[in-house]
């Protein structure tokens, strides 16, 4: 990976982590999760609301979250928000294991990730590449993602049984 872009991921994460996507706590929501990095700290708390989508299938109607920690973790937080909002869970469970396979490249761009598909797809998320490459931080940077696959599964339960999450 040039330079140049190295550079242009870092500052795409810095921005994330200063001007978060769906970062607050929503009033409406189905299931609350808490997830702590206890390597580092670093803590998300997310809050998902499940709808029904038009092929059947649940959606992710609402997704905010809040948390404390190192740029990495806030960024992919923000970054896995903007990625899986308004989309279906299976398509956000799908994405959630391409980030994971991401993170484990060790810093190469996966060939899946090259050209217009799955990197346009995964929006923002391929500018952590470079941090697949730091063992300690990987941890970060699959938090929010973590939280998100936690959340879904439960409101999926919560949802299919009828229970209300609040």
């Amino acid at each position: 990976m040039s330079t140049g872009m190295e550079q242009l991921y870092q500052q795409l994460i810095l921005d994330h982590a200063k001007h978060p996507a769906h970062r607050g706590a929503q009033e409406a929501y189905d299931v609350e999760v808490h997830h702590v990095n206890p390597t580092c700290g670093d803590e998300v708390t997310l809050r998902v609301r499940l709808d029904a989508g038009a092929a059947g299938g649940p959606v992710i109607g609402e997704l905010t979250w809040t948390g404390q920690g190192c740029s990495i973790s806030q960024a992919s937080a923000s970054v896995m928000s903007q990625a899986v909002a308004g989309g279906s869970v299976e398509h956000a469970l799908a994405l959630s294991d391409d980030f994971r396979e991401l993170m484990d490249s060790r810093g190469v761009l996966p060939e899946k990730f090259e050209g217009d598909g799955l990197a346009e797809e995964m929006e923002d998320a391929v500018a952590f590449v470079g941090v697949a490459r730091y063992p300690a931080r990987i941890k970060c940077a699959l938090l929010g993602w973590a939280a998100m696959k936690d959340a879904v599964a439960q409101a999926a339960a919560t949802t299919t049984t009828g229970e209300d999450g609040r």
